[in-house]
């Protein structure tokens, strides 16, 4: 009898927790998107130079990007429902993979900007063909974006050549970007974004507590930003 209520109030407590943690994760989200917005408008509105107006349109690209796949997730916690929004959750899934690879493709040149002119062009050709390789995988249709379940190994696929972009973005700024103070942790930044990143593709499906991961790697894209903001006059 002790061990049936025992269960029975771990079974009610579990649902509390669930629901706890979902408000949490909608302020959260909600805080994200208006700071990064702000940050984006904030770097835009004292650009001087061409490297902090694309830090600006990085910031912008970030914030519309994950506004698609935040927006339904925010939803999804309020109305206590991901069913009923299955659609919208894959499609911004789809925008935002999309638009993160924009992203890097930005701070790439940002970086060149600044302080890696004499960077060889082929490097930036494979950049580029990373990014290209990375969005024609997330066009397939066995991603099965609008499915509670899709594959994870086309997840596997298409963030090879994305995690592969990033470490080449984050060479660039480990290697080059000591004269900038304000940038010289970008690397570690974007490597930790990446750490946080991989398990929840790699295995949150089996375990659903991995994707509070995504936390942490949205506070490293914050750190970019702070970052990149710190360029503005």
């Amino acid at each position: 009898m002790t061990e049936t209520l025992q269960t029975n109030g771990a079974q009610r407590k579990a649902p509390e927790v669930r629901r706890v943690f979902g408000y949490f994760e909608v302020v959260f989200d909600a805080l994200y998107l208006i700071a990064a917005a702000v940050i984006g408008f904030f770097i835009l509105k004292n650009a001087a130079a061409a490297a902090q107006t694309l830090a600006g349109v990085a910031a912008l690209v970030l914030a519309g990007g994950d506004l698609f796949h935040l927006a339904p997730r925010i939803a999804a916690v309020l109305t206590g429902s991901d069913a009923k929004i299955q659609k919208a959750l894959g499609a911004g899934k789809l925008i935002t993979s999309v638009t993160m690879t924009a992203f890097y493709l930005l701070l790439w040149h940002i970086g060149l900007l600044l302080f890696a002119p004499a960077v060889s062009a082929g490097w930036t050709a494979l950049v580029y063909a990373l990014a290209a390789v990375r969005v024609a995988l997330c066009c397939f249709p066995q991603n099965r974006w609008f499915e509670a379940a899709p594959p994870v190994k086309w997840g596997v696929y298409r963030n090879v050549p994305f995690a592969l972009l990033g470490a080449v973005v984050a060479v660039l700024y480990g290697t080059s970007a000591q004269a900038f103070p304000a940038l010289r942790l970008m690397w570690l930044a974007v490597t930790l974004s990446f750490a946080f990143y991989l398990p929840v593709v790699l295995w949150a499906n089996k375990n659903r507590r991995l994707g509070m991961l995504m936390l942490p790697k949205t506070g490293m894209y914050m750190w970019i930003l702070c970052m990149l903001a710190s360029l503005s006059p």
